[in-house]
């Protein structure tokens, strides 16, 4: 039989279970010997405001998180850390605290308490300042609160933005990475002597050769290397190059400064590698190119077995390059014996070239490179030699001509020019050594190749 409720009862609804967490806190250990202390009274307020809030489905949590003896200035509190886990885990709906204090003295380390609690559905109430984010106006109020904290961060990011560019102005290094050629004592730079020789050297070489890939080269050769005693890559070999440090100034968004430092790099130095670095790599290679000696100068041969020396000539301010018989200066065509008088170097570098090329290509040639470099580098892989190998070819045209005359020199032995075609003997053995080399040529150095 149904029962009728009495005139006046209301029948309680369902109500959701509410898990409730109390947080105390005092910022030092004295009296909490007591047998009573304050971490006590404050638990018992709280507790009495979840027993208030029964009807509401409020019931407390087994677990006890009290942190006697620890600032509210910071977060690196154990029982504070224990209850973000558990918020963490969805173990508690509600946390209960006697004051807003006593959960943090920071606003922002409070902002990132919220960030927590929100992502978990996890609300907090003060039971003596009648702040509870479980209604609108304690929402509200929280909101407030968090405006006043973001106004805090930003107030302090810009105090922070004006002070740098305010030091900077006057000269002052403001920390970070100690680039290589100075030391830090008593927060400015010094000049470390042996190391400043080091970037000099890579301008001077810069500005010789033009060319990024013979630069690091030679300093790899040289043994030249950063503070952490890496060998210098190109990307080393470009910051270098491009920090304004070097000549004694401070940069700070576009705009530059004469700095406290002293500078380890002359101005003029400076300049002429600038106005190298203005020019493309592109261009640089093919100004480069025009000037550089014949590719295959002491490797080309006639068919009498002697060497055909690079020449070339001038048409209508056009150059037109050439490899000449010895024996026979003038004539335009072959002589009675057979010998070719004269080949285009363009002609015949191009084909020496591209025979190199598909040479690379080919997995026989991978294996047996493999084979042979593992003989002086035991835990080279198969993957690393092919992937050397094939990141050569796509970059190959950005290369300055003393890198391509370096490659083909390790690896064509002879070229012999006769009648109707030319036989390229190709010196495989030097794939081994090349491989080691093209450390040099790091993947994706399209844009930096010179």
């Amino acid at each position: 039989m149904r029962r009728k409720a009495p005139a006046g009862e209301v029948m309680p609804a369902t109500t959701k279970k509410l898990r409730c967490a109390v947080y105390t806190r005092k910022s030092t250990d004295e009296g909490l010997d007591k047998e009573f202390n304050t971490l006590d009274a404050q638990r018992e307020a709280c507790e009495a405001y979840v027993a208030s809030q029964r009807a509401e489905g409020w019931t407390l949590v087994r677990d006890r998180y009290d942190d006697g003896g620890f600032s509210g200035g910071t977060l690196e509190r154990p029982a504070l850390k224990r209850l973000l886990a558990d918020i963490e885990q969805d173990l508690v709906d509600v946390i209960v605290v006697y004051k807003i204090d006593r959960l943090s003295r920071s606003l922002m380390d409070f902002a990132k308490l919220v960030e927590t609690m929100e992502a978990h559905g996890v609300t907090f109430v003060s039971v003596t300042q009648s702040f509870n984010t479980t209604t609108s106006m304690g929402r509200l109020t929280l909101n407030i609160l968090l405006s006043f904290a973001q106004y805090e961060r930003e107030i302090i990011g810009e105090r922070i933005r004006d002070k740098v560019a305010a030091s900077k102005a006057r000269g002052m290094w403001m920390g970070g990475k100690v680039p290589l050629g100075y030391d830090v004592a008593d927060r400015k730079l010094i000049v470390n002597e042996p190391e400043a020789a080091r970037v000099r050297r890579v301008f001077e070489l810069f500005v010789e050769t033009g060319s990024g890939v013979e630069t690091v080269r030679r300093l790899q050769a040289e043994g030249i290397s950063s503070k952490s005693g890496k060998l210098l890559d190109k990307g080393d070999v470009y910051k270098v190059l491009n920090l304004r440090t070097y000549i004694g100034e401070v940069t700070h968004k576009g705009n530059i400064y004469r700095g406290e430092h002293e500078a380890i790099v002359p101005r003029d130095l400076w300049d002429r590698a600038h106005a190298i670095l203005q020019v493309s790599p592109r261009a640089r290679a093919a100004q480069n190119r025009q000037h550089a000696p014949a590719l295959l100068k002491g490797l080309i041969f006639g068919t009498d077995g002697r060497a055909m020396s690079p020449t070339h000539a001038v048409k209508n301010g056009r150059r037109y390059r050439y490899y000449v018989a010895q024996r026979v200066l003038k004539a335009d065509m072959m002589v009675d014996d057979g010998i070719v008088r004269r080949v285009s170097a363009a002609q015949i570098e191009g084909a020496v070239i591209g025979q190199v090329r598909a040479l690379l290509r080919q997995p026989e040639i991978v294996v047996g490179t493999w084979l042979a470099a593992r003989r002086e580098a035991p835990d080279l892989t198969e993957r690393e030699v092919r992937d050397a190998l094939h990141r050569l070819d796509p970059i190959w045209e950005e290369l300055f001509p003393a890198e391509q005359a370096r490659i083909v020199r390790a690896l064509v032995e002879r070229v012999v020019v006769g009648p109707a075609a030319a036989d390229i003997r190709l010196r495989v053995e030097g794939l081994a050594g090349l491989v080691r080399d093209l450390g040099a040529i790091a993947p994706g150095a399209l844009s930096a190749a010179a």
